[in-house]
């Protein structure tokens, strides 16, 4: 590793700090989690068939279609926006986040500060690893949005948004974690959602 500024980063790691893994959301997973392109491209569908079958014309069909398809070039572009202004930093110390399309922002969460985190993996490989923070550490949601887990508003928790190789990724943090506490690192099958998330665990997150 390197005391020399990696991508993401406001500034240089401090002297004897270690960078662990950097990343970002993967684009597809993205657009169709966190900006649902497929219920958007099934309303549309739906819509544009349900429009030409009670006019009795294929044709009626068509600006639906048209202002469907407006809609998931919008969707993508700001998927894509997003996955291109997002880096996610991992060092032995800390988990940062750089996000933000219009207004860049930097959230820096001391791994004593996190409680713990949580594991959600797709079919494609990618996954939502939620962090859940210590009493006392508040951050806004809509700050987060979309690098928050989903209805969390009362005690938002910072999520690292479909991450490539989430599985990985997870086990990369759990022992981050584990070692900052001081605990022994722990490999653990997923838990139920609604048990206790602890440093170097991963539980199943539930959505």
């Amino acid at each position: 590793m390197t005391d020399l500024l990696p991508h993401g980063l406001p500034g240089p790691l401090p002297k004897g700090e270690r960078l662990l893994w950097q990343g970002r959301p993967a684009l597809v997973s993205l657009a169709r989690r966190a900006f649902h392109v497929d219920l958007v491209a099934l309303y549309f569908g739906g819509l544009a068939a349900f429009q030409a079958y009670s006019s009795g014309r294929v044709s009626a069909a068509w600006p639906v279609l048209l202002a469907g398809a407006l809609a998931l070039v919008i969707l993508f572009a700001l998927a894509w926006g997003t996955c291109r202004t997002t880096v996610y930093t991992l060092t032995d110390r800390r988990l940062m986040l750089r996000i933000g399309i219009a207004l860049q922002m930097d959230v820096n969460l001391p791994l004593k500060e996190i409680e713990g985190a949580a594991f959600h993996r797709f079919g494609d490989g990618s996954g939502d690893l939620p962090l859940r923070l210590k009493p006392g550490v508040r951050l806004a949601y809509l700050h987060l949005w979309p690098h928050a887990r989903p209805w969390r508003l009362t005690r938002p928790e910072p999520m690292l948004r479909c991450v490539p190789e989430a599985e990985t990724v997870a086990k990369r943090i759990a022992t981050a974690l584990a070692e900052a506490s001081g605990q022994p690192v722990q490999a653990l099958p997923p838990a139920p959602a609604a048990s206790p998330v602890l440093p170097g665990r991963l539980a199943a997150a539930g959505h």
